[in-house]
Parts: C-alpha cells; structure tokens; sequence
C-alpha cells in the first residue's frame, strides 16, 4: 500500500517513499519461530498413548496462536505505515482504521540528524531526528532504511528547491484554483475531511 498519489499537489513528486525495515518483524517473528520451537519439542516428549490435550499442549498451541496474530498485527501495522519525501514536503503516516500522521515543509526543516545502534548498523536500519522550528519541534522517525541515505535526499529536495542565494525557488501558486481543485475533490469523496484540511491548511502557508 502506497502513497495515494491523489494527495499530491501541483507539480509535486515523489522522491523516496519507504515502509519501516524488515527489522521491524524481528520480535514477533522470534517469538512464532520460539513458540513453534517449544510446540514441536512438546509433541516429540509426548508419548504416543498419552492424550496430546495435556496442559503443555494447550500452552504450547496458545504461544504459537499469540505469536502468529502478533506477526499479523504486525504486518498490517507495516502496510499502513509510510515515510515518504517529496520535492515539496516530508510525510509520515501510519494507521489502517485509526489513522495518524504529520507533514514537514521542507522549507521548515532546520537540521536533519540520524542514528544508529550497532545492531542497526548491520541490518541497515536506524532513526531519523528532523529539526522544523518552534512549531513543529523535533521529530523523531523510526524504522528508517538507510537513514544516513535518506538524510541526503531530504537535504537534496531542500537544496533543489532554492535559488542560487538559497531562498525558496518557488513557483506562483494560484491558491484560488488550488482550493477549488481541492473542494471539488471533497465533494466528489476523493479526499477525506481531515485530509482536505490538511491539504488546505499546507496550501494558505505558502
């Protein structure tokens, strides 16, 4: 599951658009493979003319049960999960029924710093730390594939938007035409109230 591109403005495109790292699944997968583990093992003790029905064998189906609707839980998590750039902004959402989320305008973003623990230094995985001024504060991203990769695309998007003296090169937006653009989606149900509002309130900042 992508970013709908129907959220995106005039002109604006996709640079990176990335799901949490594969290490993401690291826990409730240990835990199924452990489970499993522990049911074989439990079934290769049980004595053929005994009832398998035993306590051990009910704990046992029990652990594989909750580790594999972990995974499950897990993986959906993973699907609804995007941190996306673009030429225009920075945006992170999450959520499959109960959705969350927060965009960056590039042209807020102050310093971008991340880091990296020696276990995410090996599978390739760490956290992000995005700078935006008072309003917005310092937030923090997770999960993040090549992180120090994805820092120098987002100083890329911010570079290729200024001018030669560093100030935003941006072209004239006609905010009129914009709104009405994004209206008529409203009522056509293509975007969301929230996600109206939010496209609104981004395009009165320019």
């Amino acid at each position: 599951m992508g970013y709908p591109r129907r959220l995106l403005t005039d002109h604006e495109t996709v640079a990176v658009e990335l799901h949490p790292h594969w290490w993401y699944f690291a826990a409730p997968a240990l835990a199924l493979v452990v489970s499993t583990g522990i049911g074989i093992g439990t079934l290769i003790e049980t004595d053929v003319d005994t009832d398998p029905r035993t306590a051990a064998g009910w704990v046992s189906i029990g652990l594989i049960a909750l580790s594999a609707i972990w995974v499950i839980i897990r993986y959906a998590r993973w699907t609804t999960t995007l941190f996306v750039i673009t030429n225009f902004r920075v945006i992170y959402r999450s959520g499959l029924i109960a959705k969350g989320g927060i965009e960056i305008p590039l042209e807020r973003i102050t310093t971008v710093h991340f880091r990296q623990s020696i276990v995410g230094r090996l599978v390739g995985s760490g956290e992000l730390l995005v700078e935006a001024g008072s309003e917005t504060g310092q937030q923090r991203f997770t999960g993040i594939r090549q992180p120090d990769r994805v820092q120098r695309v987002i100083h890329s998007q911010i570079a290729t938007g200024r001018g030669p003296h560093g100030v935003p090169d941006m072209a004239p937006v006609d905010v009129a035409a914009q709104l009405e653009r994004l209206e008529g989606m409203l009522e056509r149900g293509t975007l969301t109230p929230e996600e109206f509002a939010s496209q609104k309130r981004r395009l009165l900042e320019y």
